[in-house]
């Protein structure tokens, strides 16, 4: 019997163990390419170009993950490496284009803090958004830290008093233009610990990247006059590390919106500590906060979390229903 154009060798499911496979971490990705950091932490580390493997068949590959590589993790020019193995994840930030989106997308692996990047002025801080993100921390086990750039165009104090009942750091910046500012309090917060900032374009995202890391490099822009809106300068997310071995960031594209598909409504109301109190206390079974006898409106007429919180819920789990914002 005259052999098949791929041979004659059975096929197998079995798939080799790679068990020399060096390891390594995916710090861009670009265009089916992965820049990885092979043997971090090993005073031997040297950056890698990478391909896929076939054998991993569907599952992506993200900034962030800790992966195993095979084939030239040399690093010299023009060599190209196999990623043949990812890693169990500790957490997974994901993000869809819409409440009502079926396909989540993962922003970043591996991470444990979740910087929410907020200017206070130029463009307009949108409290919305920064719910969203907080539900996002929480939904994926991360410690979240508020960051207001830019106060030296608007006074933080009402942003932080309208965050400080839940508990989770805030700190503010001044930086503007080619001044770093006063940086070391969000140093602290990011020492030792992988931290992605997120946030809407135009907040300052990549400033701060090139205040923390000077050699970063990263593309600045200006907000649109017209719009209000900020202008995506960074087209992928990168994690650099801190001077001195001190820790990771991440920096990651501008974003407009922040779906949140991906997260049991039930949920939800965990990213708001300052109402998940009055709700175990005061909320009958099963409510979905929206029905007659849901006891927070009490709790607010009460003083005990503000109005402001409470629409943000009620907005949030709307449109996680399917409804309009």
């Amino acid at each position: 019997m005259r052999p098949g154009r791929r041979g004659s060798r059975p096929r197998t499911r079995r798939r080799p163990a790679h068990e020399g496979a060096s390891p390594a971490l995916v710090i861009a990705v670009d265009r089916g390419r992965y820049r990885c950091l092979a043997d971090p932490g090993t005073g031997d580390e040297r950056a890698v170009t990478a391909m896929r493997a076939r054998e991993l068949g569907r599952k992506g590959v993200v900034v962030g993950d800790r992966v195993a590589l095979v084939g030239d993790v040399s690093g010299d020019t023009d060599t190209l490496a196999r990623i043949v193995r990812v890693e169990p994840r500790t957490s997974a930030l994901r993000r869809t284009a819409d409440d009502t989106d079926p396909f989540e997308r993962i922003v970043v692996a591996n991470a444990d803090r979740l910087v929410i990047v907020t200017a206070l002025a130029d463009p307009e801080p949108r409290p919305r958004m920064i719910d969203r993100q907080l539900v996002a921390a929480y939904d994926a086990g991360m410690d979240p830290l508020l960051c207001l750039t830019k106060a030296d165009l608007a006074d933080p104090s009402g942003l932080i008093a309208e965050y400080a009942p839940l508990g989770f750091p805030c700190v503010a910046t001044r930086l503007a233009g080619a001044d770093d500012g006063d940086l070391s309090a969000l140093r602290r917060h990011l020492s030792g610990r992988t931290s992605v900032l997120v946030g809407h374009s135009g907040v300052g995202k990549s400033t701060l990247v090139n205040a923390l890391v000077p050699d970063a490099e990263r593309a600045v822009g200006n907000v649109n006059a017209v719009t209000g809106r900020g202008r995506h300068t960074s087209s992928s997310a990168i994690a650099l590390e801190l001077p001195g071995g001190d820790g990771w960031i991440i920096d990651t594209p501008g974003v407009r919106s922040f779906g949140l598909a991906h997260v049991d409504p039930a949920n939800v109301i965990h990213a708001f500590e300052d109402l998940a109190e009055g709700a175990a206390e005061r909320c009958p079974p099963q409510c979905d906060h929206f029905q007659d006898d849901c006891g927070l409106d009490g709790w607010v007429a009460e003083g005990r979390a503000g109005r402001a919180r409470l629409d943000s819920l009620r907005r949030l789990l709307a449109s996680r229903e399917g409804e309009a914002e």
